[in-house]
């Protein structure tokens, strides 16, 4: 798998620093709330847990699967679909909505909306990584791990066609890679 990456864009090393960094803004904002984390699967799911653990208050989170890409793309076809819904209620929660990257906006956008018909008391997005370049919906990211260029990214969590999820570090991954599949 290594060799399928052109470049490293964050190490192990910053990924920590970064999750330790937002752990303890997060820690300060929610101070005396018990608000609820909402992973977005499957890419932020090693994000969140390594968030979690520098996150020094009472907590809770669920799971949602959602979707704009899918299969072998590399770019989201706008369609955002749930996969899998949340067991929570939203109802008066403070939620913090936990996201790998945010490139578009377009998941973000829709999962905000939805979010507010469910009648959450507050809604903060915390994305791992940004790609400011690439946004056509507006969403305000409450907090950004690391600012990336335009690439193709995977490792930490993000895949491509389901595989590099398992790399401990964010790279850029060959475009011979996927243009070949």
């Amino acid at each position: 798998m290594n060799s399928d990456i052109e470049k490293i864009l964050v190490s192990e090393e910053e990924i920590a620093k970064a999750n330790e960094r937002l752990g303890k803004e997060l820690t300060e904002e929610y101070a005396g709330k018990n608000p609820l984390f909402v992973c977005i699967l499957r890419g932020a799911a090693m994000f969140m847990m390594d968030l979690i653990k520098h996150v020094d208050i009472p907590m809770e989170y669920d799971f949602m699967d959602v979707s704009s890409y899918g299969g072998e793309n590399t770019t989201t076809t706008g369609d955002v679909r749930i996969i899998k819904d949340l067991d929570t209620s939203l109802r008066g929660r403070d939620v913090v909505i936990v996201e790998d990257i945010i490139d578009t906006g377009y998941t973000l956008d829709r999962l905000v909306k939805l979010f507010e018909t469910r009648e959450a008391n507050s809604i903060k997005l915390v994305s791992f990584l940004d790609k400011p370049s690439r946004r056509i919906k507006h969403v305000k990211v409450d907090y950004i791990g690391v600012q990336i260029p335009d690439a193709f990214v995977v490792g930490y969590g993000m895949d491509y066609n389901e595989h590099y999820r398992n790399l401990p570090y964010v790279g850029v991954l060959k475009p011979d890679v996927y243009s070949t599949k």
